[in-house]
């Protein structure tokens, strides 16, 4: 039974069919997933009692899914990058050319289109520089967390101290992430093209918003789901 004390984040880490519900709200279930449901619906100004009625009613009547919040970490960390780390350098080189084709030919009548130009490069080289650094220095580290509990053998100490310099660096990236599609959102009446839209104009919209649902699912389980997890494991494994 979902609860108002509950945090966003944890809802959806539980079921991620949830996120649907939050969304149609407009509440940030990935990088503002700390909240409680009830400070969410305050600062939304929704009705708490209408949202914990959907909201349960969809985890009462959810199918079976993959639970991420049962994998091990290293599993999950593998699963984040075989999944949205290469969702990301997929999609990346599709949606720009789009983009600046979009620009060239409309920005006259539009230039909100500059806007969006704008904070989808910053959101291109936000990511690329994150996922490498994920990849590289944050999931290997915890890969060797889950070896040393796994074998009980002594944990190196990393290069940049606690866990949690990693992780809140990430944190700040991923609310650099989010803010440039919120900017985007803002600009375009929520990614809704206008009436004289090519059909280029019109795919690059649909590409943008499934960019950033994948972009939602990917913070969400890691700010959600593999962060915190592993900040607990490694101050279980320095006690």
């Amino acid at each position: 039974m979902i609860n108002k004390e509950q945090t966003v984040g944890s809802c959806v880490a539980s079921n991620f069919a949830t996120a649907e519900i939050f969304k149609k709200y407009k509440i940030d279930f990935c990088c503002g997933g700390e909240i409680s449901i009830e400070e969410a619906c305050k600062n939304q100004n929704i009705d708490l009692n209408s949202l914990l009625s959907e909201l349960n009613n969809i985890s009462n009547n959810k199918k079976e899914e993959t639970l991420y919040d049962y994998l091990e970490l290293d599993k999950l960390a593998d699963y984040i990058v075989n999944n949205h780390h290469s969702y990301v350098r997929k999609n990346l080189p599709i949606i720009e050319p789009y983009l600046d084709k979009i620009v060239e030919v409309h920005s006259e009548n539009h230039p909100e289109l500059f806007e969006v130009q704008k904070n989808f490069r910053a959101v291109r080289d936000e990511l690329l520089s994150h996922i490498q650094k994920e990849e590289n220095v944050l999931f290997p580290f915890i890969k060797k967390m889950v070896e040393a509990k796994n074998t009980k053998s002594a944990l190196e100490n990393p290069p940049f101290g606690t866990i949690k310099n990693p992780i809140t660096q990430m944190e700040a990236e991923h609310d650099n992430a989010g803010d440039a599609f919120k900017n985007i959102r803002n600009v375009t009446n929520d990614l809704t093209p206008p009436q004289d839209a090519c059909n280029t104009y019109k795919l690059t919209f649909e590409l943008l918003a499934e960019f950033e649902e994948d972009l939602h699912k990917h913070v969400h389980l890691e700010n959600n789901i593999l962060f915190p997890k592993a900040i607990i494991l490694e101050e279980e494994l320095i006690k």
